[in-house]
């Protein structure tokens, strides 16, 4: 390599360096305007979290009138539908209330509290899960014990306990699986009782929260709506399956 070319080779990798430390201070910048606004951000979310409590609650009241909200809720979900089986369904059909409560911060957790009606399966008119962030960002979660009825005596399940109470066929049918049986008190409850996250079921939480709390309404009408739908097809059908006869004197 001539001297020429070697002069030039150190002022490009001189220029190079110097435009990697360029770089690096412009980056810092748009780090430092990043979470100035994910700060922003979130006092923002923390301030609108705090009006939206008393339309939640509201809401939450008015939900809690309708029969078979709840349950018409879950299985209706894309996600939670393929989990539940008839055990979930024979319980949660006595949920009357859901309510998710972020912690003040909103970044440290939250919690999720089902209140159910008088049933055949535990004594707890309302139960817990409550998740929360450590400083070392690890998630840690509790739940309320749940008091089983009869749970020592006879270790009955939720389907060996179906009452008059059960949901209409119309909405038993929106499960997308059946995994009856597979395990004592449903996939639901097997979540909520877990405080390992071994199950597999973690998702229940984020789904809850992030999901079916925010528009619960959407869920339990696309029941009603599938329903009417279901409706109009048979009609339709009905009409097509006209008698051949009667076409026949009509041409007459």
């Amino acid at each position: 390599m001539s001297g020429s070319n070697t002069k030039q080779a150190k002022v490009d990798e001189f220029e190079m360096q110097k435009a990697f430390e360029v770089i690096g201070d412009v980056q810092n910048d748009i780090d430092r305007f990043n979470e100035q606004a994910s700060e922003e951000i979130l006092q923002v979310e923390q301030k609108y979290n705090k009006l939206r409590q008393p339309h939640y609650k509201k809401r939450s009241e008015l939900i809690s009138k309708i029969p078979s909200f709840w349950i018409s809720v879950f299985l209706n979900h894309p996600q939670l539908s393929s989990c539940l089986d008839q055990n979930d369904e024979n319980i949660l059909q006595h949920l009357k209330r859901v309510d998710v409560e972020e912690h003040e911060d909103i970044k440290s957790g939250y919690s999720i509290k089902f209140t159910f009606d008088k049933n055949p399966y535990f004594e707890n008119d309302s139960i817990v899960k409550e998740y929360s962030v450590t400083e070392s960002s690890e998630t840690q979660c509790k739940s309320t014990p749940i008091r089983w009825k009869n749970e020592g005596k006879n270790n009955q399940s939720a389907t060996s306990r179906k009452t008059d109470g059960d949901i209409s066929s119309s909405v038993t049918r929106k499960r997308s699986h059946d995994h009856e049986g597979s395990n004592e008190h449903g996939a639901f409850m097997t979540w909520f009782t877990d405080t390992t996250g071994e199950t597999g079921n973690e998702e229940f939480g984020e789904v809850i929260k992030d999901d079916i709390f925010v528009n619960p309404l959407q869920y339990y009408l696309a029941a009603t709506t599938n329903d009417e739908e279901e409706g109009s097809a048979g009609e339709n059908e009905e009409e097509e399956e006209e008698d051949p006869e009667e076409k026949d004197d009509e041409q007459e």
